[in-house]
């Protein structure tokens, strides 16, 4: 299994995150690894570690979108090893977040790390968070 099978993972994420933004978070469920070392990192904050954790926050994230549609997913980085893979890409969608009636446009940068398994490429870590653009210096204080 080589990059081919690879890409053809990472179709299957771009599914996955436009079924999220739609408020299902299956197409996630399905492509992540099913062993117990998955983890989640998702903009809402927190990490899941373990599959119920991760299925946790899946669910927890999905229930915040809506009416969503992928725009584009900008690939800023991509390596694929015999066993280990990682993208570093920018996720932009048109979605309802939370209780608003108005679609909104969302950025997010998401790092995402894949492992090679007995059945295919599967998603091992995803860590996403809503801080595209530069921030101050002060930003990362929390108050």
């Amino acid at each position: 299994m080589g990059a081919t099978e690879f890409d053809e993972l990472l179709v299957q994420a771009k599914a996955a995150l436009n079924a999220i933004v739609n408020g299902d978070p299956s197409g996630y469920k399905t492509i992540y690894s099913e062993g117990e070392d998955i983890t989640l990192g998702n903009p809402f904050g927190g990490f899941g570690r373990g599959r119920a954790a991760v299925y946790e926050q899946l669910e927890r994230a999905a229930s915040y979108f809506r009416d969503g549609a992928l725009v584009s997913v900008e690939t800023i980085a991509k390596g694929v090893g015999e066993d280990l893979a990682y993208t570093v890409e920018v996720e932009r969608v048109r979605v309802k977040v939370g209780g608003q009636d108005d679609l909104s446009d969302v950025a997010i940068r998401v790092t995402c790390v894949y492992r090679r398994e007995a059945d295919g490429w599967k998603l091992l870590h995803r860590h996403a968070d809503p801080r595209v653009g530069r921030q101050t210096a002060e930003s990362v204080i929390q108050r």
